[in-house]
């Protein structure tokens, strides 16, 4: 699969959601922003959806729409969306069919020993469908100042 960059359209979803179902066919003529994260709950998933959540004011008078990916089933997304009380979707990506097209779902090693999994990375996607920014191995203190500058540009 060849990597997705800048100016890509990007690649159709449709996954079950914390607010129901999300996909490219309801989002469309919309901007959104679609963040993978590897497992909800953990300290680095949780920073990151936290600081997205306090940014979500700022996100929504721009009209930016905020999804979030992980492979995890809906159970433990629910869980982790109450405990934290965000408000924006939280999607399951269970057989990682979408984070596979966007190419978030990539070998990784710890402790010498390889396995597949996801990656921290971010798409925003302007209301022409078309991808507009892409961050890799985000670093989940920094992303929500880096989204609301990029959304802004639109």
């Amino acid at each position: 699969m060849t990597a997705l960059a800048v100016g890509d359209t990007a690649p159709d979803f449709s996954m079950t959601a914390t607010s129901g179902t999300v996909s490219l066919a309801g989002l469309r003529g919309k901007p959104f922003l679609l963040y993978f994260y590897p497992k909800a709950d953990t300290p680095g998933c949780t920073k990151q959806a936290c600081g997205i959540q306090e940014a979500l004011p700022a996100l929504g008078k721009i009209g930016l729409t905020v999804i979030g990916v992980s492979p995890d089933a809906m159970p433990p997304i629910e869980k982790f969306a109450a405990k934290y009380k965000l408000t924006f979707p939280l999607a399951s990506d269970a057989d990682q069919a979408v984070a596979t097209a966007y190419g978030t779902w990539v070998e990784k090693s710890m402790y010498g020993r390889t396995y597949m999994g996801m990656e921290r990375s971010s798409f925003l996607v302007g209301a022409d469908g078309r991808i507009k920014a892409i961050w890799r191995k985000v670093k989940p203190e920094a992303h929500a100042a880096q989204v609301k500058e990029a959304a802004e540009a639109l």
